[in-house]
């Protein structure tokens, strides 16, 4: 639905909550300027070149896309679709461009998935009940530009509003999904770059979780990066799994909370700085040391 300029489209009015303000968020985006109505007159509904989150009939092809029935649209693993799922399934590759200027055209396919998973996901379980809403849920942010009993604002006037709320969310949330898809694509290119499987050396600091676990990255046990401005350089072992305290490899006990004059003399380089006392993690102000202390590891230390 390309070239939208005289199209119209069509949600509920009333009430509002984040499904139809996120798709609708989204629709500006891919389709730029349409007609809009929020209305629960059929003859408008029947009329309207696409329709979401009202109107009884998921057909894509007809530009539908409701979920309020009973064989209601799912997604592969069986979760419930609200329309904001539904849209962003079919339109959210046209949105992201303008979501996030100059974003890798490669990445794209990453970026729609990290979104879908990661934010999309939570609205679709949230407006279809099938997990629990706690205070401060972006739902309940959203729902709250409904207005009062005691506001003069229109529904339509503050549906506007959270739309551009909602915006905001959604460039801020896919530029983050950019940074680390981009960081991915570097810590992989790094890993095929290195000498040594076992040892991957960053020019910058990068979130690098991600492409060890997804990437598969499983002969990794240390990666090498530089601080902020580049005065101290880290060499940190890889934990067996995501979010784990644990270590493939650990670092030798014999240098664990040591510092500067005493950790270098013990490890064996010039330019040490520390070993954290749990051994996970030791830095030294060069390169060079900090991928000597990576290999001293490996060898067994001390």
């Amino acid at each position: 639905m390309a070239g939208a300029k005289g199209m119209k489209v069509v949600t509920h009015s009333g009430t509002f909550h984040a499904d139809d303000v996120f798709a609708f968020s989204i629709l500006r985006e891919a389709l730029g300027p349409f007609e809009f109505a929020r209305t629960r007159d059929s003859a408008l509904i029947e009329s309207a070149d696409l329709v979401f989150d009202v109107g009884g009939t998921y057909d894509v092809a007809r530009g539908r896309y409701d979920h309020h029935m009973r064989d209601l649209p799912r997604r592969p693993d069986g979760t419930p679709y609200s329309s904001v799922g539904l849209i962003w399934r079919d339109f959210g590759r046209n949105a992201l461009p303008n979501f996030i200027q100059g974003i890798d055209e490669d990445l794209l396919d990453a970026i729609w998935q990290d979104i879908d998973t990661g934010f999309i996901l939570a609205i679709d379980q949230a407006d279809n009940g099938v997990a629990s809403i706690s205070q401060g849920h972006l739902s309940l942010l959203i729902e709250a530009f409904n207005p009062t009993w005691a506001s003069d604002q229109s529904y339509d006037d503050a549906f506007l509003e959270a739309a551009d709320f909602a915006r905001d969310i959604l460039v801020r949330a896919c530029r983050q999904a950019h940074a680390e898809a981009q960081a991915q694509s570097l810590v992989l290119a790094a890993a095929r770059k290195a000498r040594d499987p076992r040892v991957i050396v960053l020019n910058r600091k990068l979130p690098w979780e991600k492409a060890v676990f997804e990437g598969g990255l499983r002969d990794l046990l240390f990666i090498i990066y530089p601080n902020e401005d580049a005065t101290a350089w880290y060499c940190r072992t890889i934990p067996p799994e995501p979010n784990s305290f644990g270590q493939r490899l650990s670092l030798p006990e014999a240098w664990r909370g040591l510092q500067e004059e005493e950790f270098s003399r013990v490890a064996g380089i010039d330019d040490g700085v520390f070993c954290h006392p749990s051994g996970f993690i030791c830095g030294a102000r060069s390169q060079e040391s900090a991928v000597r202390l990576a290999e001293k590891a490996i060898a067994g230390g001390p």
